[in-house]
């Protein structure tokens, strides 16, 4: 139907071409939204006839309510005028749409990596022309698919690419953040005007009538006459008393199917159970498609060059609807041998054609699953996984799939309420523990209650009744061992569960997983993490920018949050957080969320940190995750206790003990300890600050398997000094460096010197903190680089150096005040006052730099060594070396981290 021929669609059909000309000069997406025919697809055909106009690549596509769910059929179909394109991408473009297009290549590929990769492609072929991408029925084309549509819709600002779908309303209640325009019904006087076009003949009194029942539905409107007789539509005959809208579409709808040859009707039967609408299949099972003229001369279906189309997908269900149960399992199995070079197809066919239990169904189905989930489709997954469960002959194998189905419905589609009614099923059903099933429960009980105890007592079992030596390769095994790795990491320094997880690790061959391996050593004893493991987990994190696994990308993660080795990791786990956002899977989603929580808090990015972390509580709270919720709650309480929340914070500590406790949450409760030392030193509580970190690690020792001993170094500490345990101090410091926390990080190697100058006796203090400080980088972690600031500061002024004293308080002061450290930026202005400045006097003044001072610094503050200052400006090394030392305070400056701040000053002035 052309633009002219839509009555009573002016706003909607003018909103829609100005969507596809903006999309055409920047890019755009819509959704349009609207009761079964409602005319969604006349303003369709409208976009993509105005789009072709202009000089547009059309794309089209449609839904089908009774297709194949294939992962990334629908894709497939959508990109493949763009197939011959392929080969201009980059190799993990290219790659990862060849695979999932299922074209070959060697491995499966994610659906975050199909994502990115075709926003490529269509951004690619969009240099060359606007594209436009028509999808009807968004809801019913396969999962996987729509996600990664989804995905591209919301990044393309810029590109020249639209996207327009539609959808009814009830099939997609929201829209996802996308734009949308909601379609209404026709209003009378169209209807009547619609009627009149199509059926002039009709008196004006039958039309009204029919426009009354049709209630604005174009579709109705243009079917309900032919259900009726001549007689009737003349006028002649009197109407039927009542015209129920959906029951009259049904029945036009059967009755025009009942009336064509039986061959026609078992065509589009074939037609209507395959989905796919590829004509060289129906071919393959019907040796006779021309029997589907007569349905093409009734407007049912569209054959254009190698497919076929229903012309509304309610044609297609009254199809089926009408079609007995034997000549649907019939149809099916001849589709299935039909499709046997395509595994997902032929094993869904086959089920479908089941009329009991099955195990060679039931075990096709379940390696059909597996590779949807590698390929990054988990709910499809799921669904195939119910139906090869159902088909399973024995209890065991019922539940075995059950399990997984549950397993993949906790950690992947973040649905813990179905997953705990599968589960419940699937223990019902179980004869005899499995693996499976173990790791299913434990994660159930982990998300749901948080119990640790529990959890991993059912791993333990499991994992033990594996066979020795254990198969490497078995990745139901290797699952449980990450989660038996995460739950002995939450029990915190119990050795006995460490040991039973280092005898189960030592028995698999031929040997662990690079990671799983990595993971091993960074959670168990990160203090004592070796070179060698180190320079492992720096490759896995280089990795990370081609790494398109979600559950994997958060795992390393992990793994280098524990040694501090974050920061690398952001834009990884950003990409898993976005991918959450549009439908991935949510639990890696609130994980990345708080992982990058902790690097944001490391890099003074506070308040960035309370928005990663309100985004991920609500997800705890909406998907029904209880486990994670924990970190977000420490970050926001750590927070808390650094800008002097100290009600919030022992608030936090009394929560995050509570929960600690009962569960046997080692892990938990010393972050708990945590907060209540950072709270406690901030306040200058020393004495509860050292009763805090001590009963993390004692004094001059890192416990093993206590990843909260790197990050309270420095806390432990000052409350040493600072209530007159100076052996401590010492030895806490000297352990520091003998254990070679400094050689882990940029950032604990900074921590390290400072709090060996803090516990350095005087004389020596001073030196050790000017060598701490003068370290290039040093603004990357504002917090603790203000600490220390503070620390010389202190021992500046007991040593009458007021000048320098005077400039290391106020360069704390400024970055305690930007933090909103307020109980830090207190001491500072306590000490400010000290040396007889007041916070607000410790300015630039006056200041005035020679030329060659100011090309000094400005290389400094851009991170050069003197060495290099030197080479650039013809100087030695120790002549720059003096003239910094003369700038320092003269800037108020007591490193380079803050010259560059130091010298914007002093412009701005």
């Amino acid at each position: 139907m052309s633009g002219e021929e839509l009555f009573g669609r002016d706003g909607d059909l003018a909103h829609v071409l100005r969507f596809v000309d903006n999309a055409a000069e920047s890019g755009d997406a819509l959704v349009l939204r609207g009761e079964p025919g409602v005319g969604k697809t006349a303003l369709l055909d409208a976009a993509a006839a105005h789009a072709r106009t202009a000089g547009a690549t059309v794309l089209r596509i449609a839904g089908a309510e009774f297709d194949v769910e294939v992962s990334f059929g629908a894709l497939g179909k959508l990109l493949q005028p763009f197939a011959g394109d392929l080969g201009r991408l980059p190799a993990v473009h290219s790659t990862a749409l060849t695979v999932a297009l299922g074209m070959g290549g060697p491995a499966a590929a994610s659906q975050l990596a199909v994502s990115h990769a075709a926003l490529t492609l269509l951004t690619e072929a969009a240099a060359t022309g606007p594209v436009l991408l028509v999808v009807d029925d968004l809801p019913w084309i396969d999962r996987a698919s729509a996600q990664i549509l989804g995905f591209v819709a919301r990044r393309l600002t810029g590109t020249r690419i639209g996207v327009l779908a539609a959808a009814r309303t009830r099939d997609l209640p929201d829209p996802g953040g996308l734009p949308c325009r909601d379609v209404p019904a026709l209003d009378a006087d169209a209807a009547m005007a619609l009627l009149g076009h199509r059926f002039p003949a009709m008196p004006a009194r039958v039309r009204r009538r029919l426009a009354d029942e049709a209630k604005g539905n174009p579709l109705a409107l243009l079917e309900l006459p032919t259900t009726l007789s001549k007689r009737q539509r003349s006028g002649a005959g009197a109407l039927p008393a009542v015209l129920p809208l959906t029951q009259r579409l049904h029945d036009a709808f059967a009755t025009r199917i009942a009336g064509l040859p039986d061959r026609a009707r078992e065509l589009l039967l074939v037609a209507a159970l395959d989905g796919a609408g590829e004509l060289r299949t129906l071919r393959a099972v019907a040796p006779e498609p021309g029997a589907l003229a007569a349905a093409e001369r009734l407007g049912l279906v569209h054959a254009d060059h190698d497919r076929i189309s229903f012309s509304h997908p309610l044609i297609r269900a009254a199809v089926v609807h009408e079609a007995t149960e034997a000549a649907r399992r019939r149809v099916h199995r001849q589709l299935a041998e039909a499709h046997r070079d395509h595994p997902g197809r032929h094993a869904w066919h086959l089920a479908e054609a089941a009329t009991g239990a099955d195990e060679h169904v039931a075990s096709l189905l379940q390696k059909s699953a597996h590779a949807n989930f590698r390929r990054g489709s988990p709910v499809h997954a799921v669904s195939e996984l119910l139906r090869a469960a159902e088909l399973s002959p024995t209890p065991a194998g019922r539940s075995t799939r059950l399990a997984e189905a549950a397993y993949l419905g906790t950690v992947v589609t973040g649905d813990l309420r179905d997953a705990a009614r599968l589960l419940e099923s699937a223990q019902q059903a179980a004869t005899e523990p499995s693996l499976a099933l173990a790791l299913a429960s434990a994660n159930h009980l982990l998300n749901r209650d948080g119990a640790i105890d529990e959890a991993h007592r059912r791993l333990a079992a499991a994992v033990r009744a594996a066979p020795d030596p254990a198969d490497a390769s078995d990745k139901t095994l290797l699952e449980a061992l990450y989660n038996l790795l995460l739950v002995s990491a939450f029990g915190g320094g119990d050795l006995k569960q460490w040991d039973e997880l280092h005898a189960a690790l030592a028995r698999l061959r031929p040997r662990p997983p690079e990671l799983l391996a990595i993971m091993q050593v960074t959670f168990a004893d990160p203090a004592r993490a070796s070179a060698s493991i180190l320079d492992r987990l720096d490759a896995a994190i280089t990795g990370l920018q081609h790494e398109v696994s979600p559950a994997r990308i958060v795992r390393v993660g992990m793994a280098a949050s524990s040694v501090d080795r974050l920061a690398p990791c952001r834009d990884a786990l950003a990409r898993v957080v976005d991918y959450g956002r549009d439908g991935g899977p949510i639990a890696s989603a609130i994980e990345a969320l708080f992982l990058l929580g902790s690097a944001a808090f490391h890099s003074g990015q506070w308040d960035d940190v309370l928005v990663r972390v309100d985004e991920g509580l609500d997800l705890c709270a909406r998907h029904g995750y209880q486990l994670p919720a924990w970190h977000g709650r420490f970050l926001r309480a750590l927070v808390g206790a650094a800008r002097g929340d100290h009600a919030g914070a022992g608030a936090a500590v009394a929560e995050l003990t509570g929960w600690a406790e009962p569960r046997n949450s080692g892990l938990v409760r010393n972050c708990a300890l945590q907060v209540g030392t950072l709270d406690a030193l901030g306040r200058g509580d020393f004495d509860a600050a050292y009763r805090f970190a001590t009963s993390i690690t004692p004094a001059g020792e890192f416990a093993s398997h206590v990843p909260q001993a790197l990050a309270t170094l420095l806390d432990l500490v000052e409350a040493a000094d600072r209530t007159g345990r100076l052996a401590e101090a010492r030895a806490h410091a000297a352990a520091a460096r003998d254990t070679g926390v400094g050689t882990l990080s940029p950032r604990l190697a900074f921590l390290t010197r400072v709090a060996s100058a803090l516990a350095a006796p005087e004389g020596e203090d001073c030196r050790l903190f000017a060598e701490a400080l003068d370290a290039p980088g040093l603004d990357r972690w504002p917090f603790d680089l203000a600490r220390a600031e503070l620390y010389y500061g202190e021992r500046l002024r007991r040593t009458k150096a007021t000048a320098r004293a005077r400039a290391s308080l106020t360069a704390a002061w400024e970055r305690f005040e930007r933090l909103g450290a307020e109980p830090w930026a207190a001491r500072a202005s306590t000490e400010l006052r000290a040396v007889g400045t007041r916070p607000e006097q410790a300015d630039l003044g006056d200041v005035v730099l020679t030329p060659q001072q100011r090309q000094i610094a400005t290389l400094a503050a851009g991170g050069l060594t003197n060495k290099q200052i030197g080479e650039q400006l013809f100087l030695s090394p120790r002549t720059v070396g003096a003239h910094l030392y003369q700038l320092f305070p003269k800037l108020g400056v007591t490193s380079r981290a803050a010259l560059r701040d130091a010298l914007t000053t002093l412009d701005d002035g």
